[in-house]
């Protein structure tokens, strides 16, 4: 499988905030997200970095494509005696469905728990790789901050609205019973009340009983500033009078100063 990175932190967003994490980083991304924090992944890597022991910030570089022995092998040493939560993050995990699944198999029989995080948008990959997941956190984007990677440059490209949708169907009728799973949706200054009442309605026909988390960006790149809590709080009520559980849930990771 192409890998970024391999390393130990504490899961900084989402629902599963605060848990004690191993995160295995995918190459290669076919979105071009404004306020991207991770664009040395939008490409395939040509090697993997790997931390030596949990929380070290001490990496060893691996050549890429990495053997599945090999991650399994460095997920258990940087776990330590306690297995849990192992996060398939990217890029874009559900690029390569193959190694989700295989990995996922072989560290759930090792007891891991696997979170899956995704861009939302690969379907049929999901389809494949949905019983070897624990928990699926799963974005959506807007296209007032989005591109697809294949897009024109200049003006607003098309809503991701029906592919997400698409893809909220497989994850809520695919799943195992025991399968977690919610929605998350990043908010910038650029962010528009219609594209998010129109991604409301989308979720609220499709799973209503999800959680969907709302997001204020943490700036990075061309994105040079957040919302106000006060339009924050806006969104809520507007995200509320479709949807029962929403929730306003920032990286916290990003506040602490950590990976």
């Amino acid at each position: 499988m192409n890998l970024f990175e391999m390393f130990w932190s504490v899961q900084g967003e989402g629902t599963e905030v605060g848990h004690p994490s191993v995160f295995v980083r995918f190459g290669g991304c076919d979105l071009r997200c404004a306020w991207c924090d991770s664009v040395r992944t939008w490409k395939p890597a040509e090697s993997c970095r790997v931390e030596r022991e949990p929380g070290s910030g001490r990496f060893d570089a691996w050549d890429n494509p990495v053997a599945l022995g090999a991650v399994v092998d460095a997920v258990r040493r940087l776990q330590g005696d306690a297995a849990g939560l192992v996060s398939l993050t990217g890029g874009e995990p559900l690029l390569q469905p193959e190694a989700v699944t295989e990995l996922a198999a072989a560290l759930r029989g090792q007891g891991s728990r696997i979170l899956l995080e995704t861009h939302g948008l690969e379907a049929e990959a999901l389809g494949r790789v949905i019983d070897q997941v624990d928990v699926v956190s799963m974005d959506w984007k807007l296209a007032s901050d989005v591109r697809r990677e294949s897009d024109p440059r200049e003006g607003e490209p098309p809503a991701f609205h029906e592919a997400h949708e698409a893809f909220l169907r497989v994850a809520k009728t695919g799943a195992r019973d025991d399968t977690e799973l919610y929605v998350k949706l990043v908010v910038t200054p650029a962010s528009r009340d219609d594209e998010i009442r129109a991604a409301c309605e989308r979720i609220a026909r499709t799973a209503p009983d999800v959680p969907l988390v709302l997001q204020p960006v943490t700036p990075s790149g061309p994105v040079r500033e957040a919302p106000s809590g006060q339009r924050m709080l806006e969104l809520v009520g507007l995200c509320r009078q479709q949807l029962a559980d929403v929730r306003l849930i920032p990286q916290t990771h990003k506040q602490l100063g950590i990976a």
